[in-house]
């Protein structure tokens, strides 16, 4: 019972966490060349995938910082998330194992 209170902590402080989040974008942002040899001409673009639909658009150098912080946000959203569905499903687990040593055949 001791471990399902610590998961169920745990739980909560990773949803907690998700409220924290800023603005997220999906995606990678990488430098291109107009001429790659020289290094020359040389812009962003951010690559993502969103409903299952593939997409690359140019970003003006201004906007490239914002992106990378928008990027990292949707990347720490994807871990929570997936740390949040681990601890889930062992909880799950746990309580299924609990409520079945309770139960009377």
């Amino acid at each position: 019972m001791e471990n399902v209170k610590k998961i169920e902590k745990e739980l909560q402080k990773l949803k907690d966490s998700l409220a924290k989040l800023g603005p997220m974008r999906p995606g990678s942002l990488t430098r291109q060349y107009k001429n790659p040899d020289k290094k020359t001409g040389g812009y962003f673009q951010i690559s993502y995938t969103h409903k299952m639909r593939s997409r690359t658009e140019y970003v003006r150098p201004e906007f490239a910082k914002q992106l990378k912080r928008e990027i990292g946000e949707y990347k720490k959203f994807r871990e929570t998330v997936q740390a949040i569905t681990d601890l889930s499903i062992e909880l799950s687990k746990m309580k299924m194992g609990l409520v079945g040593k309770n139960q009377k055949p």
